[in-house]
């Protein structure tokens, strides 16, 4: 297949320009098992650039205290920190208002909150919900628990043999009992780029009032987002995988959807009064956040997100793409690997099998050549179970990859067939 991105002279030293961040990420100058780190599981979680980490160091060791309630310097120069970090996450996928960003524990934790939040509130038994079969974990149980508890029906958009989503089975599925679809924007397993837009319209189109729930953990990192354009009424990020720390990420909800919703969690900042007599709740995104918020790590996603956003998104595109196709190339001439996932429209994640090798006997050979990549079904049995495959060695890249880690890869699947087979 052709380059989506032919390269020229200037486009290669714009990649170029782009590789330097590599020395901003200190991990990515070390050792693993003694050799050079390939470093190809960021679909797992990203490493994190200095400027992240330290900003976190700052906040503990130079001016730490808790925000919102303090009168003091410290407290009110981390609220102003925090609540502008509010902001850069709107900017980052062209919200409307800050007042649409809820801060999260992970993506997980933003999904569980809908599912309450808004979920229990306005799903009855009668209604019908629509998800893919390649939703990860985190965007089917917390719908099964809901179910359980009320009864409503999941219906599944079935794949195609390509990794991509059977579309025209998914307009199909849309019917007048269907309340709500929940869509992952990229996969995590195949990376197939789901065409969330026009997804979106399709199910708009049959019910303006259908809610849609885009998980965009995979995505943020890899696509230009803009949820006002996408009409999404929700969307999910996580920070980890977007070069900042665990136990934060965000949830994005339209402003008029978010005050319809009763409170998650109870506790803290989500109060406006508190009475034995009857509590009320602060406006959206307020009485979503309940107890002391993970401050530290918001303000990390906000470095994060200043130095992502410095970067040329069409840049980090390109160069993904061309080395997902090297990747992908490289990988056919070894005898046995069979790619799993040929969608058209594909992020920079490569799953396979190599015919007579188990996954994780590949994996442990590959992390002795230093190369880290994951195994497994990826928090997607049942995408893995329509596949009829068990899981496969997942290689992902992220902006800060290099053709070197695709050759270590390379290398190291070659010694594992010889010493396996």
């Amino acid at each position: 297949m052709a380059s989506q991105y032919p390269l020229n002279t200037a486009q290669d030293a714009e990649i170029e320009k782009l590789l330097r961040c590599r020395k901003d990420f200190p991990v990515l100058s070390k050792l693993m098992n003694g050799k050079r780190l390939a470093y190809l599981d960021s679909a797992s979680s990203s490493q994190k650039p200095q400027a992240m980490i330290d900003s976190m160091t700052e906040v503990v060791e130079l001016g730490y205290a808790n925000i919102h309630r303090g009168l003091y310097a410290y407290s009110q120069e981390l609220t102003s920190a925090y609540e502008t970090v509010r902001q850069k996450i709107a900017d980052l996928i062209c919200a409307d208002s800050d007042k649409e960003i809820v801060f999260t524990r992970n993506a997980t934790d933003g999904i569980n909150l809908v599912a309450h939040s808004w979920g229990r509130k306005f799903l009855k038994e009668s209604d019908e919900i629509i998800l893919s079969v390649m939703e990860h974990h985190a965007n089917i149980v917390p719908w099964q628990l809901l179910q359980a508890d009320i009864g409503f029906k999941i219906r599944t958009i079935p794949i195609l043999e390509n990794g991509a989503l059977d579309l025209e089975a998914y307009a199909q599925l849309i019917n007048e009992r269907t309340k709500m679809v929940g869509i992952v924007h990229v996969s995590n397993a195949l990376g197939t780029i789901n065409p969330v837009k026009d997804m979106i319209a399709t199910a708009k189109a049959f019910n303006p009032e259908i809610i849609t729930l885009i998980d965009g953990s995979q995505s943020i990192v890899h696509c230009e987002i803009d949820v006002t354009d996408m009409d999404c009424d929700f969307f999910i990020m996580t920070g980890h995988k977007f070069f900042s720390t665990t136990g934060v990420g965000a949830l994005y909800g339209k402003y008029n959807v978010l005050d319809t919703m009763s409170p998650y969690q109870g506790g803290g900042d989500m109060i406006d009064r508190v009475s034995f007599s009857g509590t009320t709740y602060k406006e959206p995104p307020y009485r979503f956040e309940a107890g002391t918020p993970p401050f530290v790590q918001v303000i990390g996603m906000g470095a994060a997100t200043d130095y992502f956003t410095a970067l040329d998104m069409e840049v980090i595109q390109r160069h993904e793409h061309n080395l997902l196709q090297y990747m992908e190339s490289s990988l056919r001439e070894i005898e046995g690997v069979r790619i799993i996932g040929n969608a058209p429209d594909k992020a920079a994640v490569v799953s396979f099998t190599m015919d007579g090798l188990q996954t994780a006997d590949v994996a442990a050979i590959l992390d002795q050549c230093g190369v880290a990549v994951r195994t497994g079904h990826h928090c997607c049995m049942p995408l893995m179970e329509a596949l009829q495959i068990d899981g496969t060695i997942r290689a992902s890249l992220a902006m800060y990859s290099v053709r070197e880690d695709i050759d270590q890869l390379i290398e190291g699947l070659y010694k594992a067939r010889g010493l396996l087979l």
